[in-house]
């Protein structure tokens, strides 16, 4: 009986641990993983915002004090350019801002870039 509660209560934990990365997105929010070419990751996350959308593009890179360009598109038309720099503990950096919500689909892309890697995440809504 202890060996099944001990194996139930371990699989609850996993399985909980899972879930923690979809628990920071409220309800409607849309979750896009982007790509890099080299070793660092990149997720973006669109959320609605009183009328308007939320983007928020985070990359990691597991290195602090790197500098990042980052551009994000709204339609395609660039609406900014940023300068992120990587921060402890993880390495990694967020780009936020807020977009009108235009009639439609929206599509909504962010690319952030140093030395040679590139970053990509596209998602609409």
């Amino acid at each position: 009986m202890s060996r099944t509660l001990t194996t139930v209560a371990l699989v609850t934990g996993v399985v909980a641990l899972a879930l923690v990365p979809a628990g920071l997105a409220k309800e409607g929010d849309k979750l896009v993983r982007g790509t890099c070419t080299g070793a660092s990751s990149a997720k973006m996350k669109l959320s609605r915002e009183d009328g308007r959308i939320e983007v928020e593009l985070e990359v990691d890179q597991d290195r602090v004090g790197r500098t990042w360009g980052v551009v994000l598109r709204h339609n395609g038309v660039v609406v900014r350019r940023l300068t992120r720099v990587t921060r402890a503990p993880s390495g990694s950096f967020e780009a936020r801002i807020v977009v009108r919500n235009r009639a439609g689909v929206d599509r909504l892309a962010a690319t952030a870039t140093r030395r040679g890697e590139t970053c990509t995440a596209r998602g609409g809504f």
